[in-house]
């Protein structure tokens, strides 16, 4: 019987100049999954979900944290990772990049997360496997917020 994780998280959805999408890789070693989804993770104590966003996506990628819009949109997840189930309500924000794929420096990975660490890539087509599922609807609700 796993745990469950209740804790609150924000993710961040990185698009660069031409639209890609920005997307961890990650493998499950206690279900033998891989796992594509946005930079983020779950809040400090005392931090909004916005400054846990803006902390992630550059612990996460190197990228930086300021690019993060105050904009978000919420997502209740259920997910296992570990073997841990996670059951939550995310925020998604938006980071928009006037550059083609910025680089990514995934320099501050807890040790959890460089084990689990496939790598990223900025994509223009989804992979299968993207969490959550419908993550290309969160995108566009996203962006066709006003700025």
């Amino acid at each position: 019987m796993s745990d469950v994780d209740e804790r609150p998280a924000a993710r961040v959805i990185c698009l660069d100049r031409d639209g890609r999408v920005l997307l961890m890789h990650w493998y499950d070693h206690v279900d033998d999954t891989e796992v594509w989804e946005p930079p983020g993770g779950r809040l400090e104590p005392g931090e909004t979900p916005l400054e846990a966003a803006r902390r992630e996506l550059t612990e996460e990628t190197g990228l930086p944290g300021s690019a993060v819009l105050d904009r978000h949109v919420e997502v209740d997840r259920d997910f296992r990772w570990l073997g841990t189930r996670f059951l939550k309500r995310e925020l998604f924000y938006l980071a928009r990049f006037a550059e083609e794929r910025p680089p990514v420096d995934p320099g501050a990975l807890t040790e959890e997360e460089r084990a689990a660490f496939r790598g990223c890539v900025w994509v223009e087509e989804l992979p299968e496997g993207v969490d959550p599922p419908e993550l290309a609807s969160l995108i566009e609700r996203l962006a066709r917020q006003p700025v």
